[in-house]
């Protein structure tokens, strides 16, 4: 699926408009899955090889945050991995690390269980219910475009002093 949007954003924008960043062993999987060794850039932007998956979210992170307004997080239907990432991002906007709207593209209720989990955590009180909104909910891209240009830090967020605040 990612590279599908790659393609598509590249052929829309072409390739500056495109940064991928892969951890070496996903990419060595992939050339033995038939794939192409580093992606065209002129197909798919450019392309990052990183050694591993920290490095990667650091990297990807690190791009958001230094990105201009409206810039943030976008979780689109995913595995274990994207879950894993979202999960970091909210943590680190509730810990005050970054300052960055979140966002999942719920497609056909793809995100419906996260967001109920969240109302059972603030209802249990394991998330504060200032913080309930760190996840916005979007079901098309629109919506996901205009919640990070609207995103308003949560007031219940953690005033916390980071030697790097900023991923």
């Amino acid at each position: 699926m990612m590279g599908e949007i790659a393609r598509t954003l590249v052929y829309l924008s072409g390739p500056t408009a495109v940064h991928g960043i892969i951890p070496a062993p996903l990419l060595q999987y992939k050339q033995r899955m038939d794939f192409e060794d580093i992606p065209n850039e002129e197909i798919y932007g450019r392309t990052t090889v990183v050694k591993d998956m920290h490095s990667r979210k650091r990297l990807m992170a690190e791009a958001v945050v230094s990105g201009g307004p409206g810039s943030g997080f976008i979780a689109l239907p995913g595995g274990y991995g994207t879950f894993e990432e979202l999960m970091e991002v909210v943590t680190w906007n509730q810990l005050g690390i970054h300052n960055r709207g979140i966002v999942v593209l719920n497609v056909d209720g793809y995100w419906d269980g996260l967001m109920n989990w969240v109302s059972k955590a603030v209802d249990a009180g394991f998330v504060n219910e200032r913080n309930q909104k760190i996840i916005s909910e979007a079901t098309d891209i629109e919506a996901a475009i205009d919640a990070l240009k609207n995103y308003q830090a949560c007031e219940g967020r953690f005033d916390l002093q980071w030697i790097d605040k900023e991923v």
